[in-house]
C-alpha cells in the first residue's frame, strides 16, 4: 500500500500529494513510472516508506493530544540549566530574515548556552531560504514535502529522509513549490584549515555503525574526519531498547525525537517524550533513554564532535 507522507502534516499539501499517491499506484500496477509521472518525486521503497514517515513531528495533532482548554497553562515543557525539553505544545513560530513565505520555530540557541542552533522551518508553498551568516555551516533534514537545494550550478530536490551539508564557504538556496517540513542545524565552523565538502545522502543509504555494546542501530550523516566539527546521528530503537551506557561527556547535543516514544532521563528528571519532543543537552549533563509503546523510536542527533576538549566552543 502506498502511503503519502506530508498529508498528516499540512492541508496545504494534501491535494499535490494525493496525486502523487494515485501515480505512484498506477506506476507500481504497471510495473512502470508511466509517462508524465516524476520519478524523483515517486520515492517508492517498499517497506521503507513506513520507517521514513516523520509526519508526527509537525502533525497539528501532536499538540492536542491532551485538551489544553481543561488544563490551562499546562506543558510538558521543561527548563533547566543543563538540559531543555521543548514539547509541540510550546513551539513559537515566527518570520525569521533570508526566509521567504516560511516560518521557523527555534528549539536550541546560542542564547541557551549552546553553541549551535536548531531549528524548524515550515515552508509553504512558493518558499525559499538563502544561506546562513558568513562563516556559518548548515544542515538540512528534510521532515516532509519537497526541497530544491541549490548551489554552484546544482539543483536537487530532497525528499523526506534525505539530508544535505553545506560547509560555511558554499553559498546556496533552499526553495519549495508545494511546500516542505524542514529540520535545521547551523554552527559557526571551527576548523581552521578544514576541507568540509558538500555532502548530499538519504539515512537509508548510510551505512549502521557498530555500537557495541549499544543494541540500538546507529547510522552517521556524517564523515568521521577532523574536516568536520560535528555530526548528525541517526538513531533507532525497537520497543523495550534502551541506552546501555548512563552517559556524561563534554559533548553537547540537539535531539529532536522523529518516532515513537519514551523516557529520557535528563540530571535527575525522567521525562516522558514522543515524536515532535525536542531536547538540548549541556556538557556532563546525565543522559539515558529507554523506547516504549508498540512502534520503533528514532531520533536524529547533534554532536559536536573531533574537535580538542581543551578548545572546543
Amino acid at each position: 500500500m502506498t502511503t503519502c507522507r506530508g498529508c498528516s502534516v499540512r492541508s496545504l499539501r494534501s491535494v499535490s500529494c494525493a496525486v502523487l499517491v494515485v501515480a505512484t499506484a498506477i506506476a507500481v500496477t504497471l510495473g512502470t513510472t508511466g509517462a508524465g509521472v516524476d520519478a524523483a518525486l515517486l520515492r517508492v521503497e517498499g517497506d521503507l516508506i513506513e520507517s521514513q514517515d516523520y509526519g508526527e513531528v509537525l502533525a497539528s495533532s501532536r499538540s492536542q493530544s491532551i485538551d489544553f482548554w481543561d488544563l490551562p497553562g499546562f506543558t510538558r515543557s521543561h527548563y533547566a540549566a543543563d538540559h531543555a525539553l521543548v514539547t509541540p505544545e510550546s513551539r513559537v513560530f515566527a518570520g525569521m530574515p533570508g526566509w521567504t513565505n516560511a516560518l521557523t520555530a527555534h528549539l536550541v540557541s546560542r542564547a541557551k548556552g549552546a553553541n549551535f542552533v536548531m531549528f524548524l522551518a515550515d515552508m509553504q508553498a512558493n518558499s525559499s531560504a538563502t544561506s546562513p551568516a558568513a562563516g556559518t555551516e548548515r544542515l538540512i533534514f528534510i521532515l516532509d514535502g519537497v526541497l530544491q537545494l541549490n548551489y554552484d550550478k546544482h539543483s536537487i530536490a530532497l525528499h523526506s529522509d534525505d539530508f544535505a551539508y553545506l560547509p560555511a564557504h558554499v553559498p546556496h538556496s533552499l526553495q519549495s513549490s508545494l511546500g516542505a517540513g524542514v529540520l535545521i542545524f547551523e554552527r559557526a565552523y571551527g576548523i581552521q584549515g578544514g576541507k568540509a565538502e558538500v555532502l548530499i545522502g538519504s539515512t537509508s543509504k548510510q551505512p549502521v555503525l557498530d555500537a557495541s555494546p549499544e543494541i540500538f542501530t546507529l547510522r552517521k550523516l556524517l564523515p568521521q574526519t577532523g574536516d568536520y566539527d560535528f555530526n548528525v546521528h541517526i538513531m533507532d530503537f525497537r520497543p523495550g531498547e534502551y541506552l546501555y551506557v548512563k552517559e556524561v561527556h563534554y559533548n553537547q547535543h540537539g535531539l529532536l525525537l522523529l518516532q515513537g516514544q519514551g523516557i529520557y532521563r535528563l540530571a535527575d528528571q525522567w521525562y516522558p517524550v514522543q515524536a515532535g519532543d525536542a531536547i538540548w543537552m549541556a556538557p556532563y549533563v546525565v543522559q539515558w533513554y529507554a523506547a516504549l509503546g508498540q512502534k520503533s523510536s528514532r531520533y536524529i542527533l547533534y554532536k559536536d564532535t573531533t574537535l580538542d576538549p581543551l578548545i572546543a566552543t
